[in-house]
């Protein structure tokens, strides 16, 4: 027996484009990278938000995840923490509006770029319960090490974030030159990707850990 069955494998990666196509605040800050600073830049924010995949993936397959389902202090302080990183992403993405800027100073070093991409999704709590309940929906002891199956299912889901954000982003950098010529445009835009920070911070605080 296959540990990765060809129905099953199908049907998980239909299931992962459409969650990783989503709207949400990891890909509306590689499309932001993208139309700001280019496609390096949404390259880089993009794989930061992949191995945040990954991180949440090992923690699940570590155990680590059911401890922020068990314990409620945890749970709390890994929420608090998360929220506060988006809620902050956001109000400077609404108030400094350089989210989306082409002004060379508000430029951020790539450095910058890809932790910030990361650290989004490894504060954010969510992604790290959904892991724990979508993934081992797919898994079965019976076709081998639970463990390595984790593992691989959650590489497929990081790689194919990092691949969709980027494309986004590369797409967001073909629009970069008209967009900056429509300076009220980029005011919304910065204020629209603001709000998408805000509501995810806001939809955290609200999470409860039984979910």
């Amino acid at each position: 027996m296959t540990m990765f069955p060809t129905d099953v494998l199908l049907a998980y990666l239909l299931a992962v484009l459409v969650i990783v196509i989503a709207p949400g605040p990891d890909n509306i800050l590689a499309i932001g990278r993208g139309l700001s600073q280019g496609r390096a830049a949404a390259a880089l924010s993009s794989i930061g938000a992949g191995l945040g995949i990954m991180v949440h993936t090992l923690a699940a397959t570590l155990g680590l995840a059911l401890v922020l389902q068990t314990s409620p202090l945890a749970f709390w302080v890994v929420k608090a923490a998360g929220a506060a990183y988006l809620l902050w992403l956001g109000c400077k993405a609404i108030f400094s509006r350089n989210l989306i800027s082409f002004t060379p100073a508000a430029r951020q070093p790539l450095r910058r770029v890809f932790a910030t991409g990361l650290l989004s999704n490894v504060l954010n709590p969510k992604p790290g319960l959904f892991v724990v309940a979508f993934i081992p929906q797919f898994v079965a002891a019976q076709r081998g090490s639970v463990p390595v199956q984790m593992l691989v299912y959650g590489a497929i889901f990081a790689v194919l974030t990092a691949v969709i954000f980027t494309a986004l982003g590369c797409f967001a950098a073909q629009l970069s030159n008209a967009l900056a010529r429509r300076p009220r445009l980029v005011l919304w835009a910065n204020i629209g990707a603001g709000l998408t920070f805000v509501a995810a911070g806001l939809s955290i605080l609200a999470l409860d850990r039984r979910r």
